[in-house]
C-alpha cells in the first residue's frame, strides 16, 4: 500500500518544532504504519521544503540558515567515490578495458579534440565520448578548483547554510561537486543543473555520490532557453568560453540571484579564457548590470581597469587518479593526458553592490595605478590586490601581479630583497588587498608593464577583509 505523503509531512512539521523528526516515530502515527525506511524516503524527498537535514543518526532536525566556513579546502586528488562512479559508468559503455585498445583511443581522441578546440576557440560539441574524455581529463582539476573558490567566498560569509545553487552548463559537475563536497553536514543544498549535452548522463551519476541533504535536478536545456527561480548561487564553470553572448547570458543570470546573491564565474587559466572571463566581468560591471565583489579590487571611485586582465590562481597538484593513469600509459606521450596542474581564474559578482574590501580612495600620496607614469622613478605608497601567486620561474626575484583597480597597463610587484617588514608580500594570499609603503616604481620596457620594486626600504602589510 502506497505511504501516505500528506500524514508523513504534516507530523513531520508538527514534531520538528518539539523534537527531532524520528521516522519510526512518524511510522506510529501514519495509517497502516509504513516501514521507517519507507518513512524516511519520503522524508529524504521532502526534507528541502520542510527545511530538514538529515543527521548521521537517521533523525532531522530543522537546518540553519547561518553562513558557512569552510576550514579546510586542500585537495589532494578527485575523492575515490568520484572515481569509481566514473570507472563503473567507462565499464559499462566500454567494457572492463575500456582504456586499451580501440575504446582507449577514442576516449585519448575525444581529449585531443577539446584540448585543440579550446586552443583555437572553437564550439565544442559534447557526445557521451567527449563527455567520457572530458571527465577523465579535467574532472580532477576542475574539483579542486571549486573547492578553492568557494572556500575563499566562504570566508566572506557569502555561503549560507541553507543554500540554493544553479549550476548553469553544469557539464559533468566538477566545481559543483568541489563545492558540495566543502560543505558541512548540516548544510542543506537545492542544487539545479542546466546543461544541455549528453554530460548529463555522468552528471547525474556523480550526483548520486553526494551527501543525503543535497537535493539534486538537471534541466537538460540550454541556458539560453532556461527559465531560472532565486538563488544565492549561480555557478558558471568552465562556460562562458563556449557562450555565443556571454554578457546577455551572465546578465539574464544576475536576475536570478537574491538580494545577498553571488554569481560565480570559473575559467580556465589560459590566456584567452582568463581574459574573456575578465572582460565579461568588466563589461557587466560597466552596463551598472552588477558590482565586482572580488578577487579582483575597485579602489578609486569613477576608475575601471583596462589593461589585460589576464590573472589567475594556482594551487598545489592534485594527484591523477588510476582511471586517469590508466588511460594515459597506454599512449605514446603519457603527460598528453595526465592532468595534475590546479591553476583557475574567477570572479565573485554581486546585485547588492557589496565589494569584499569596501575601500574608496582619494587623491594624494598613495598612488593611482592610472597615473603611474606621472611617478616612475619615485618611491610611492600604494594599495594594491595580489592577483598572482610567484610568476617568476627559477632562481629570478619573485614576482607578482597587482592591482588597484585603476590600471591602464599591467602592474607588477617584484621581491627584490625580503625582510620582515615585507614579506606579507610573498605570504598573502591570491585576491588579499596589501599596503605597501615605499615602494619603487619603474617602467619595464621589455614587458610593456609597471614594477613596483619591493627591497629592504619598503613595507607591506595586509589589509583586513
Amino acid at each position: 500500500m502506497p505511504v501516505d505523503r500528506d500524514a508523513v509531512v504534516s507530523n513531520a512539521k508538527y514534531l520538528r518544532n518539539i523534537r527531532p523528526v524520528d521516522p519510526d516515530e512518524i511510522s506510529e502515527y501514519v495509517e497502516g504504519h509504513p516501514h521507517g525506511a519507507v518513512v524516511r524516503q519520503v522524508l529524504r524527498e521532502e526534507a528541502w521544503d520542510l527545511g530538514l537535514v538529515e543527521r548521521e543518526d537517521g533523525t532531522f532536525v530543522p537546518a540553519d540558515d547561518d553562513p558557512v566556513r569552510i576550514e579546510d579546502a586542500a585537495v589532494e586528488g578527485l575523492p575515490s567515490e568520484y572515481a569509481a562512479a566514473l570507472e563503473g559508468a567507462l565499464v559499462e559503455r566500454y567494457g572492463g578495458e575500456w582504456y586499451a585498445g580501440a575504446t582507449g583511443d577514442t576516449l585519448r581522441e575525444s581529449i585531443r579534440r577539446l584540448k585543440e578546440d579550446y586552443y583555437h576557440e572553437n564550439p565544442v560539441e559534447y557526445d557521451l565520448d567527449a563527455a567520457f574524455g572530458y571527465a577523465l581529463y579535467h574532472l580532477p582539476d576542475f574539483y579542486a578548483a571549486g573547492r578553492y573558490v568557494f572556500a575563499d567566498l566562504a570566508r566572506d560569509g557569502r555561503v549560507p547554510r541553507t543554500l540554493r545553487v544553479l549550476d548553469v552548463g553544469a557539464g559533468v559537475g566538477g566545481p559543483a561537486l568541489g563545492l558540495l563536497d566543502a560543505l558541512p553536514e548540516d548544510a542543506l543544498v537545492r542544487y539545479e543543473a542546466v546543461e544541455p549535452s549528453a554530460s548529463t548522463e555522468l552528471l547525474d551519476l556523480l550526483l548520486d555520490e553526494t551527501g543525503t541533504n543535497v537535493h539534486p535536478s538537471i534541466h537538460e536545456t540550454t541556458a539560453e532557453a532556461f527559465d531560472p527561480g532565486t538563488y544565492d548561487i549561480v555557478l558558471f564553470g568552465n562556460v562562458l568560453s563556449e557562450l555565443d553572448a556571454p554578457v546577455a547570458v551572465v546578465e539574464k543570470y544576475l536576475d536570478a540571484l537574491d538580494d545577498d546573491g553571488t554569481l560565480v564565474a570559473i575559467a580556465p587559466a589560459d590566456k584567452n579564457t582568463a581574459i574573456q572571463l575578465r572582460e565579461v566581468e568588466r563589461e557587466v560591471e560597466a552596463n551598472d548590470s552588477a558590482t565586482v565583489f572580488a578577487p579582483a579590487v575597485r579602489l578609486w571611485e569613477g576608475y575601471a581597469p583596462t589593461d589585460t586582465g589576464w590573472s589567475f590562481d594556482e594551487r598545489p597538484d592534485v594527484e591523477p587518479p588510476r582511471i586517469q593513469r590508466e588511460l594515459a600509459e597506454r599512449a605514446e606521450r603519457p603527460s598528453e593526458f595526465l592532468n595534475e596542474t590546479v591553476k583557475f581564474a574567477y570572479s565573485f559578482l554581486t546585485v547588492d553592490g557589496e565589494r569584499r574590501y569596501d575601500v574608496s580612495l582619494s587623491p594624494g600620496r598613495t598612488l593611482r595605478m592610472a597615473d603611474s607614469g606621472d611617478r616612475v622613478t619615485n618611491r610611492v605608497d600604494a594599495l594594491v590586490g595580489k592577483l598572482s601567486r610567484n610568476l617568476a620561474g627559477g632562481d629570478a626575484n619573485p614576482l607578482f601581479r597587482v592591482s588597484d583597480g585603476s590600471e591602464r597597463v599591467d602592474h607588477y610587484a617584484v621581491l627584490v630583497q625580503e625582510t620582515s617588514l615585507n614579506v606579507a608580500l610573498r605570504t598573502a594570499e591570491y585576491g588579499d588587498l596589501l599596503s605597501v609603503e615605499s615602494a619603487l616604481l619603474l617602467w619595464n620596457d621589455d614587458e610593456g608593464a609597471y614594477n613596483l620594486v619591493v627591497d629592504d626600504e619598503t613595507v607591506v602589510d595586509p589589509v583586513p577583509r
